[in-house]
């Protein structure tokens, strides 16, 4: 099978899905630049640069300009040269792929892939700032990344500067906690330096609480699901079970995280260690082709899908709401240069608790797609849907920007 290089870090939940779709297609892979050789590994940092640069990056099968941002990891390359970002599109490039595997990581099914699509997309954007909180702020004490992203980046940088970069990290990615959602309480102690401890932010209401009670309860539905079956679409991994992984695993390195992971969800611990471990393998134990049965829905999903419809479906839609508000007044800055300016901010609400963001173009793309997916499906898809799994589709994907209930 061909072989993929990787540009990224261990540290990001979208670099564990990239090499958790490989493995389960059996495609070999080397992250770089930890596993490459110094000026290798500089060349291509070079190439990367010019890339983004040039807006030559690519996403499979093909990028929105107006919307789309370039993460900072990971990339991927089949050639060293020519780049391509998007972990969601990396499955389906591996999918259309030449020699592809023989089980295939979007369901062909039309509802399947639909809930695939949605749980793909809201461990990617909410998922996202739960993980990410649980770590800078759940376990700033004790968690290593900081020490582990500087030995990564250790061959771009010049000899002595490992340990400095590594305080600089931990201390740069605590202080992006507001941007991803977690805003600390006024006076909250950490148990930490100053420059470690997670901030607040004025004017903006404390998360905390918020992303600690999502997490809990997107873990407790987990757990349910695995309570009667193997993944998250039954017998065998997809695309969605890929981008939990991706989030909740990267956990698994932060001491305090993984403890309280392992003691509130023991089913999704061992389901996420061994993803990691590459047990998924669509190859493993028997050839692929008479391997297991397809992606299937089944009752054991919905604790989960209604979490996604109380946080990720709200989330989206106001921020799509901010983004229409922020064009029309006419704004141009948007994400994370715009939040260091205090721009294109709005207030919204989740799970009762109030919060206050930077408008996303990013995830104004992404529900916009799932929006399209939705009124692809024909009638009796979509009937049969909200009837058993969304109550509030309808409403929701039809455009509206109102869910139900807030």
């Amino acid at each position: 099978m061909t072989k993929f290089v990787l540009w990224g870090l261990t540290a990001s939940p979208y670099q564990l899905k990239m090499q958790s779709l490989l493995d389960f297609a059996g495609h070999d892979w080397e992250r770089w630049p930890a596993q490459a050789e110094r000026v290798a590994a500089v060349s291509m940092a070079v190439r990367l640069d010019v890339a983004k640069r040039r807006r030559a990056i690519k996403r499979y099968p093909e990028m929105s300009h107006e919307l789309d941002e370039y993460p900072s990891v990971p990339f991927y390359t089949l050639d060293e040269r020519t780049f391509y970002y998007d972990s969601s599109s990396l499955a389906c490039h591996l999918d259309q792929h030449p020699q592809r595997h023989s089980q295939l990581l979007i369901p062909q099914n039309p509802k399947r892939a639909f809930i695939a699509q949605l749980i793909d997309e809201a461990f990617d954007e909410f998922g996202l700032y739960m993980v990410h909180h649980m770590r800078w702020v759940g376990s700033t004490r004790t968690t290593p990344m900081g020490e582990m992203t500087a030995r990564e980046f250790s061959k771009l940088l010049p000899p002595g500067l490992t340990p400095l970069m590594a305080g600089h990290l931990h201390r740069r990615q605590t202080r992006r906690c507001p941007y991803l959602f977690s805003v600390a309480p006024a006076g909250f102690d950490a148990g930490v330096s100053r420059a470690r401890t997670p901030p607040s932010r004025g004017h903006f209401p404390p998360t905390h609480a918020l992303l600690d009670k999502a997490w809990r309860t997107y873990l407790a539905a987990m757990e349910q699901v695995f309570s009667e079956q193997s993944f998250l679409l039954g017998a065998r991994f997809t695309l969605a079970d890929a981008s939990a992984y991706g989030q909740l695993g990267m956990n698994l390195v932060d001491p305090e995280a993984v403890a309280l992971m392992e003691q509130l969800a023991p089913r999704t611990y061992r389901w996420l260690c061994a993803i990691r471990d590459g047990k998924h393998a669509c190859q493993s134990g028997t050839p692929p082709g008479n391997q297991l049965e397809g992606p299937v829905l089944t009752s054991a999903l919905k604790p989960l899908l209604q979490i996604i419809s109380q946080t990720f479906i709200p989330l989206m839609t106001q921020n799509e709401d901010a983004y229409l508000n922020a064009v029309a007044a006419g704004e141009t800055h948007f994400n994370e240069a715009a939040f260091n300016r205090n721009r294109a901010l709005y207030n919204g609400q989740l799970l009762d608790y109030p919060f206050r963001a930077v408008v996303k173009t990013f995830q104004v793309r992404v529900w916009r797609a799932l929006k399209d997916s939705w009124r692809a499906l024909d009638q009796a898809d979509r009937d049969s849907l909200e009837r058993e799994y969304l109550p509030d589709a309808a409403t929701v994907f039809g455009g509206s920007g109102v869910l139900s209930g807030l």
